[in-house]
């Protein structure tokens, strides 16, 4: 499995951590076949604010966005993470090991947005990943 990581904003990232993160997640799936490839990119406000119009139609910067269908890719945008990690009371490290676990997760084909049943077993495996 190959993961690259494009750090294209101001922060410091642990990028042994984050991809260790991320292969965790996707050989835990049993997705190692299907995500042979991966890409993680840490973007500007601006950038996922453009992205987020663009594939979900919401005009405002999120902190993760997932896409698979042969793409493979997972946006964060560190400076909403970090504003989040402070409103939850959690370390931004923290908050962003949650954020990556949860965009793998999506790759892996888990789905909040689904149904309440579905945002519950997606939250059980971030906190289990999360933990490990």
């Amino acid at each position: 499995m190959t993961i690259e990581i494009n750090n294209l904003t101001k922060f410091r990232l642990d990028k042994k951590l984050y991809t260790g993160l991320a292969k965790k997640v996707i050989k835990g799936e049993n997705k190692e076949i299907e995500l042979k490839n991966l890409s993680i990119a840490f973007v500007s406000t601006t950038e996922i604010k453009k992205a987020n119009k663009k594939y979900r139609g919401k005009d405002n910067p999120t902190d993760v966005l997932s896409f698979g269908e042969s793409l493979n890719e997972i946006l964060i945008c560190p400076d909403v993470v970090k504003k989040n990690a402070e409103k939850f009371g959690v370390s931004f490290k923290n908050e962003m090991a949650k954020i990556l676990i949860h965009g793998a997760l999506h790759l892996c084909g888990y789905d909040h947005e689904k149904s309440e049943k579905e945002a519950e077993v997606m939250e059980q495996k971030e906190n289990f990943y999360l933990n490990k």
